[in-house]
């Protein structure tokens, strides 16, 4: 008995591409989402910088780009300048944003090729380190978080500009997040607040050679951390002037309060509390800072022959610093109150040096 043999069937083969198909469709739908990220974010990027100019502000730059595909959205800007009609402002070689294309929440921006700080009649400071960066989240909100960052950080002024305070630091840090603490009535929602809470450091900073950072610092190092709350934040937000970037915040009543810091300058030492302090329009503080200090007379003997190096000054220096109900015969802990008035730094009545300015 013969047998028959029996084909076996054949399976069809198609079903091998449905992998590569969807992944195809799947980078098609991806590049299409990049394309539209990253051309609303131009968009977005070229009407704020529009406004900026329509306000009274010089923005320029060569070109706007995209790139980082496919994880990664990065619009860089060459040749960025953009200055405020008071005069102060930045140039950058290039300047970039970047954040996760899948997830854009979270922008960081670079100066990769460093900047210069453009301070008016003051003339041009550049700034190179080995990171320049801020990084914006929360974009949502009324305030977004803000962090930003130099890394080793050198200050060097052009030709003919003034001296700049610093002339290098290991760090500098800027932090602001919306006021934590807002008032929140019974069965509703938070009130809306204009308020934001910003820290500032600065770790170990060398100033320039005969300035009055290397002589309250004592040719040592200078480190801070201060930390307020800015009251009518959204007047920050209103066009600069030619009376300067702070003039609409300070002519709205805007003020920092709830001051507190520490400060290590050379061998002195102190933490440092105000319940206020303003910007005149210059952008100057203004008000009264009161010092828990620790062998401050150096600092303040420094901080005066720094600025005219004369004996009469650093002895009212001295004088206005001894311990006056401190502790200890030699004063070193007292507690110090120093005034900032018409962009000046008072102890007592002496004036020791001008006032720190904030642009």
């Amino acid at each position: 008995m013969s047998q028959t043999s029996v084909e076996k069937p054949r399976h069809s083969r198609k079903g091998l591409f449905i992998p590569f198909i969807l992944v195809g469709i799947g980078l098609v739908l991806w590049t299409g989402w990049w394309f539209y990220l990253t051309h609303e974010v131009q968009s977005q990027l070229r009407t704020r910088l529009s406004q900026l100019e329509a306000s009274g502000w010089t923005v320029s730059y060569d070109h706007m780009g995209a790139s980082g595909w496919p994880a990664h959205a990065r619009i860089s800007l060459q040749n960025l300048q953009v200055v405020a009609p008071s005069g102060h402002g930045l140039r950058a070689p290039e300047m970039a944003a970047e954040a996760n294309s899948y997830n854009p929440t979270r922008w960081v921006i670079g100066a990769t090729q460093g900047l210069t700080l453009v301070r008016a009649e003051k003339g041009e400071t550049a700034v190179n380190g080995e990171a320049i960066r801020m990084s914006l989240t929360g974009l949502r909100q009324r305030w977004p978080n803000v962090a930003m960052e130099m890394v080793a950080p050198v200050f060097v002024p052009a030709q003919g500009a003034q001296p700049f305070p610093l002339a290098n630091a290991k760090l500098i840090q800027l932090y602001m997040r919306p006021h934590v603490g807002a008032s929140v009535d019974a069965g509703s929602a938070p009130q809306a607040q204009d308020d934001v809470d910003v820290l500032f450091r600065l770790v170990e900073a060398k100033g320039r050679t005969g300035g009055p950072v290397e002589g309250f610092a004592q040719s040592g190092d200078l480190t801070l951390q201060v930390e307020a709350v800015i009251e009518k934040a959204s007047a920050l937000r209103q066009p600069a002037t030619e009376a300067g970037l702070l003039a609409a915040w300070t002519a709205s009543g805007g003020k920092f309060t709830t001051v507190r810091g520490e400060m290590r300058a050379g061998i002195s030492h102190a933490l440092l509390t105000s319940p206020q302090l303003t910007a005149s329009d210059k952008g100057q503080l203004e008000g009264e800072v009161h010092f828990k200090a620790e062998k401050p007379l150096a600092a303040i003997v420094g901080l005066a022959g720094a600025q005219s190096g004369t004996p009469v000054d650093r002895a009212a220096a001295a004088h206005a610093a001894s311990p006056q109900g401190g502790q200890g015969e030699d004063g070193q802990n007292i507690e110090l109150s120093v005034l900032f008035r018409n962009g000046r730094t008072y102890l007592g009545p002496f004036a020791l040096a001008p006032a720190p300015q904030l642009f």
